[in-house]
Order: C-alpha cells, then structure tokens, then sequence
C-alpha cells in the first residue's frame, strides 16, 4: 500500500530518488505477475502526469472505476493516494503521511486543493503549506483514509521527530484510520505505545524500485478487493479485518539502532559520545526511541500475527538469474514465499539456497542489525531468536 512512481510516461520525475522503471505500468504489471499482490496503493497518484495516465488507461479500456472505491486493473485492485509532508507550527520536525481515495474524481480534488498549498504538485512527498489538521479534515470531508507514514523512522516521521512525545499534539487523533509501522518497527515494539490500541497497524514496502514492492504486506479478509472493504478491514467491520502482517525483522530495517552520524558505530543510550570516534552526533534509532515514548502502559490489543519475512533478493546467495528462474517455474514471490516445497525450489536452485528460502519463512535466518540509513543483512541459517 505504499509504492512510489519514479518517472510518468513522459520521463518526468515523480519521485525523486525513486528507481526511473517505476512506471505506472510497470507497477501494475510487477505488482499482480511477479509480485502476487491482490490489492496495491500508489502513492504518488496526486500528480497530475500520474492523473492523466491513469485517466487515459480508463478510456483505452485497460482500467475501470469500481461502486465500491477503488481501481481494477488487470484483476489487481488499485487504490489511489498521496504522500504529503506535514511541517505546520504545531510540529517539531516533518511529518510524512499518507492518504488515499476511493476514486480518480477524488484524488483529482486532492491534487487541485493541494496545488495551491505546495510548491511543486508534479513531485512526490513535497510539503504542504498548511495545518494537519486541515487536511485530516479536507481528507475526511472527501472520503478518504488517512494514515501516518513509517511512524517511527528518524527522519520525517510523526514519531521520529514530529512530536516530543504524543500524536495529539500535531494530529486529531479522531481522524486517523491506522499507522504504518515502518522496516524497523514490528507490532511488538509499536505496542509499547498505548496510544496506538485504537490504531490497525499496516506493513508496507515504501517501494522505491520495483523489486522493493511487496517487501512488507498484509493478509486481509474482504469480501471483495476495493476501497470500502479495506476501510471496513481498517475498522475491524463485519468480519473484515487484517489477518496477518508480514515485514521485516526490525533489525533487518536502516534505522534499528542509534548509531553514530560519524562512523556508524553504535551509539549506546546515555553515552555523551560515540566510544570509537568520540563525537556527539547520532542518528538515534527505532528501539531506543519507542524505549523513549513508552509509559508505564502498553497497548493490550489481541492483534493479528506479525510474521517476520525476508524478501527474496535478501536471501543469500539468491541473485537476479536464480530468482528469475524460480519465478518462471514457480510463480509469483507470493507462490515462492509461501508455499513452494523443498524438492521444487532444489529443482531450480542449489540445496543451500533452498534451504534458506525455507528457513526465511520459517523465521529461522539470523541477521545483522542496520541502523544509520544502512539495511541490516542476513548473516546465517542459524535459528534466529527473534522470530515473531
């Protein structure tokens, strides 16, 4: 539900340090043929090239509105949004969030209120001039949903240094229909945060190149794939309801532990200085800073699983021709991730490799921990003791 487009169709940039093959329809077809995704959000939607794609993909017959919210494409549902940074008075630093809207009519409103409010409405991610709360309440009066972005990542997030300790003091904490967790953060950690009970927690990619779609996904249980049903799944409603997230073992993700702005060594908490450089600056990371906002609470919920899952370009050894190859005889990552045996994948790749897509679903590869903007790797097929 979080996927950039690099370029429109005329080489345009959307967004700026996305991958240039981020095409809409490159997306679409990655999406629902490689990927194995049901349902996606494009979050770049508001701007206008991307607006005028995807009206003339309606004309030519390739895509139709559904009554019930959202866009069907070749079987794959796509549900339109925006990213848009929030920086008002009541914020400490930069906020990122996401909104998305039940159709093109809709998404174009939000493209024309912003295009009064932003500097440059063609780019992805660009600042809004503007409260929060205007446009919770702009967002709502439309239809649509609206979702902080990668909730606790450093750097223009709401937690990271959007707020000194509470969403309250930005956001209309009424007006919020979920948070999205980020690569460094599982349900674990978040729940630590009593605030956020009332909240479903997504998992998305935050895709900036087409093989970094699906790198975290839901399960969800809808009666059929469109904008309504994931708001009502949002809600917990008449049975729909997130089933499962899959992401990233939080040490898998860039922003894990507080490290040092110099030499990326571990920056410890309390330390006055980095112990291998000595400076003072750091990058502080996920962990320490829910350590930070956590009260004497936590969050009780009875919440879906969280299931910690390694992309296969993490998978050691799994390179471009090999993954091609398991793609063509097997199906899509989903397919692979999923439900692919042992003696299929040995057909394919060489019996280590095998056995570690095997012990990636299974939540039994260690890692190396990231942290400082770098991705932590995995470093063995030895059981894992954090496994979720």
């Amino acid at each position: 539900m979080h996927i950039h487009i690099g370029a429109s169709q005329t080489g345009k940039a959307i967004k700026i340090t996305g991958s240039r093959s981020l095409t809409l329809r490159n997306i679409l077809h990655v999406a629902k043929h490689v990927k194995g995704m049901d349902v996606i959000g494009i979050i770049d939607c508001h701007s206008p090239e991307v607006l005028q794609e995807l009206k003339e993909l309606e004309q030519d017959g390739y895509l139709r509105e559904l009554e019930e919210g959202g866009l069907s494409v070749d079987g794959l549902t796509l549900i339109p949004g925006a990213e848009i940074e929030i920086n008002d008075e009541q914020c400490k630093g930069p906020i990122h969030v996401l909104v998305y809207m039940p159709s093109l009519a809709a998404m174009e409103n939000l493209s024309h209120w912003l295009s009064s409010r932003m500097k440059n409405i063609h780019l992805s991610s660009q600042r809004m001039y503007g409260s929060a709360y205007e446009l919770q309440q702009f967002v709502k009066n439309s239809g649509g949903l609206f979702i902080p972005a990668h909730i606790f990542t450093p750097f223009k997030s709401l937690y990271g240094k959007g707020v000194n300790s509470s969403l309250t003091e930005v956001l209309d904490p009424s007006m919020i229909d979920g948070v999205e967790l980020g690569l460094s953060s599982n349900t674990d950690m978040a729940s630590r945060l009593e605030e956020l009970s009332s909240y479903t927690f997504l998992t998305n990619s935050d895709a900036h190149s087409l093989e970094k779609i699906a790198r975290e996904y839901q399960m969800l249980s809808l009666k059929e794939p469109t904008f309504k049903e994931f708001k009502m799944a949002l809600q917990g409603e008449n049975g729909r309801e997130i089933i499962a997230n899959y992401g990233l073992n939080p040490y898998l993700g860039k922003y894990y532990n507080s490290v040092c702005e110099t030499c990326l060594e571990v920056f410890l908490p309390n330390s006055e200085s980095c112990n291998k450089c000595g400076s003072k600056k750091f990058v502080k990371g996920v962990n320490d800073r829910i350590k930070e906002l956590q009260g004497t609470k936590t969050s009780n919920v009875n919440r879906p699983p969280y299931i910690h899952q390694i992309p296969l370009e993490f998978i050691p050894g799994l390179g471009p021709k090999s993954l091609s190859k398991l793609r063509e005889a097997i199906g899509t990552d989903m397919d692979i991730i999923h439900s692919s045996t042992e003696e299929q994948l040995k057909e394919i790749v060489k019996p280590t490799i095998a056995k570690q897509v095997l012990s990636a679903r299974n939540g039994e590869l260690s890692v190396q921990i990231g942290g400082g903007g770098s991705y932590g790797k995995v470093i063995s097929n030895h059981p894992s003791k954090t496994k979720k």
